[in-house]
């Protein structure tokens, strides 16, 4: 069958690879239908993203199709339409054992850590599998995107009337404003590409958008102050992953304010302890992955309506187009929010 290597940085190539062998006890095969293409897909294509080893076969935002389940499977069958937590956790580990599977102490992400689902049909534990049958393959494929962001949300504990500034207009900040909205909150979004700004705008409703300019943190604070009557944010996530905005994100926040690093970087990320950390008592928190309720908990919103997947995916390949494709899609004059690639 097809697969989609990542032989190195920058290079693709689609090759040849044995048929997955029959699903045993607790796993499923399952078809690949579409991959969502995110930011650490683009760091790992670009050598960058710090879990990745190579060759590998990337991919894990996936819209599946359950061919056949092994013994003892009940919760998918033969036919259901699915997403995938990627998260593959060793169920042993004191983090396990507490229920915080999304930060296993020997988390394996397919696609990142492991080989991934850019091919025609892979063996997955069948309890990653989430039946979504109301859902289209590429919406299936944005939940993990959308997991991120709600648990980020939810670990910043966003309160209904706060002030929150979102940092980072990519997939993923476009996920938290989705939460953050859904929360009741007032958002304002931070970023330095003026191009997504206008998306958070016009097909996200979020008027309240601050353009960064290199260099610009302290105009941006006034900016941020302006909008929110000096008070600053009372949660800020930052979803850059870079280690400059990370470090700046503290002055956004008000007094007793909490704040998200979403984003993950490889760089120190410093900023002054007395006079921002210490003297406005504020509370810094990691998000990592997603848990398997949250996607539950997004498909069912995506089949209310209280979540329009419509605006997200911009773009299309198929995977036989992926080399061609991904040097385009990083660049921001083609306007990608998000690309999907197509293996069938």
């Amino acid at each position: 069958m097809k697969a989609i290597l990542l032989e190195k940085p920058q290079s693709f190539s689609v090759i040849e690879v044995d048929e997955p062998a029959a699903p045993t006890a607790g796993e499923a095969l399952v078809k690949v239908h579409r991959i969502g293409i995110c930011g650490s897909d683009y760091s790992g294509y670009l050598g960058k993203m710090p879990f990745m080893q190579y060759p590998l076969i990337p991919g894990h935002e996936l819209g599946v199709e359950v061919l056949s389940v092994g013994p003892d499977v009940t919760n998918v069958k033969p036919g259901d339409r699915c997403s995938v937590e990627p998260y593959m956790n060793c169920q042993q580990c004191n983090s396990c054992k507490a229920g915080r599977i999304n930060c296993c102490e020997q988390l394996k992400v397919i696609g990142v850590m492991s080989n991934g689902g850019m091919c025609e049909r892979i063996i997955l534990p069948a309890r990653k599998l989430h039946p979504a049958n109301a859902l289209s393959f590429e919406q299936c494929a944005l939940v993990e995107t959308l997991a991120i962001g709600l648990h980020s949300v939810k670990r910043g504990q966003a309160i209904a009337g706060e002030d929150v500034l979102v940092v980072g207009a990519g997939p993923i900040g476009l996920s938290v404003i989705e939460f953050v909205k859904l929360a009741g909150c007032r958002v304002i979004v931070m970023d330095m590409n003026e191009n997504r700004l206008a998306f958070v705008r016009e097909k996200m409703g979020i008027p309240d958008t601050i353009q960064l300019q290199p260099g610009g943190e302290a105009q941006a604070i006034e900016q941020l102050s302006a909008l929110t009557n000096t008070r600053l944010a009372e949660l800020v996530i930052d979803a850059t992953g870079s280690n400059k905005s990370m470090s700046a994100a503290l002055a956004y926040c008000s007094h007793g304010a909490r704040l998200v690093y979403v984003g993950l970087t490889l760089q120190e990320v410093t900023f002054p302890h007395a006079p921002i950390m210490h003297k406005r008592e504020l509370t810094l928190k990691a998000s990592r992955n997603a848990l398997p309720a949250e996607f539950t908990e997004i498909i069912a919103l995506i089949e209310a309506g209280k979540i329009n997947t419509r605006p997200w995916i911009t773009h299309h390949a198929r995977y036989d187009e992926v080399a061609e494709a991904f040097p385009k899609w990083m660049n921001p004059e083609t306007g990608v929010i998000k690309a999907v690639l197509e293996m069938v």
